[in-house]
């Protein structure tokens, strides 16, 4: 079974979902998590493609940082079906004085915390004290911490890789396109030259059964194509080992998304 656990859909940015269906049926992805995008908090879209088509997609929600009682919308959310909720390590709400309600409430709820950032934001002590409050709550790092496309040295993402210290945290690993600069010359072949390291530090830091690989659908459709983000982790030499890509690749994502 193979999981993609960043995709995004919408009427408005982006792209329907029948199109991230066609690119899943075509690279041989069994199930999906729909992550809302940014700025749009009516979840109803998502919702409502993802009950047409059984029990192939799952939802992560995000709640309006002004929400006069975000509590009471996420509660409701997960009744619809939530799988997650999407919030920013240094996200705020308006009507909370304790952010941590928050991520609180989500475990108390049984969804998890899918957290958008950089290495830097994911890094900070401020970050770590607010996952080591909220231990029921499953903490899911998304796109390798923010890394991104950086030079060494990798001192902000060695230091947010040290939130897998915390059993309740899970990193999502995206395709190479994400970390490294495409070739200026694109060969026949398929490939990445200059690869960095990020990879083998998640895997060192996580180990495998708390990786799940995220394509990033469709802006990964610009980097190198929605196959290619599959393929670029399923034949990394670093994953591999024994079971580790039937982790990475489907059995960590169902266990936090409930598929």
């Amino acid at each position: 079974m193979i999981i993609d656990t960043h995709c995004h859909a919408g009427r408005n940015w982006f792209l329907p979902i029948e199109s991230l269906e066609f690119e899943m049926d075509q690279a041989g992805v069994d199930h999906a998590v729909l992550i809302q995008h940014g700025g749009t908090y009516n979840n109803d879209y998502l919702f409502d493609e993802a009950a047409k088509r059984g029990d192939r997609f799952k939802v992560v929600v995000l709640v309006d940082p002004e929400d006069s009682d975000p509590l009471a919308t996420l509660e409701k959310l997960a009744e619809q079906g939530a799988a997650g909720v999407r919030i920013a390590p240094d996200g705020e709400f308006n009507a909370l004085s304790d952010v941590t309600q928050i991520w609180k409430k989500a475990g108390e709820l049984g969804i998890a915390v899918s957290s958008i950032g950089d290495a830097k934001r994911f890094s900070t002590d401020r970050f770590k004290r607010l996952v080591d409050s909220v231990p029921d709550t499953q903490v899911v790092i998304e796109h390798l911490a923010g890394v991104g496309i950086t030079d060494a040295p990798y001192s902000d993402y060695e230091s947010a890789l040290e939130l897998s210290t915390r059993e309740n945290t899970t990193i999502k690993v995206p395709g190479l396109g994400e970390i490294t600069s495409r070739p200026p010359r694109l060969l026949p072949e398929f490939r990445f030259d200059n690869i960095p390291p990020f990879f083998e530090m998640a895997l060192d830091a996580f180990g495998a059964s708390r990786m799940m690989w995220g394509s990033d659908y469709p802006p990964s459709a610009g980097r190198e194509g929605y196959l290619n983000t599959l393929n670029g982790v399923r034949d990394y030499p670093a994953f591999a080992n024994g079971d580790d890509l039937d982790w990475i690749l489907g059995k960590t994502a169902a266990r936090v998304f409930g598929i």
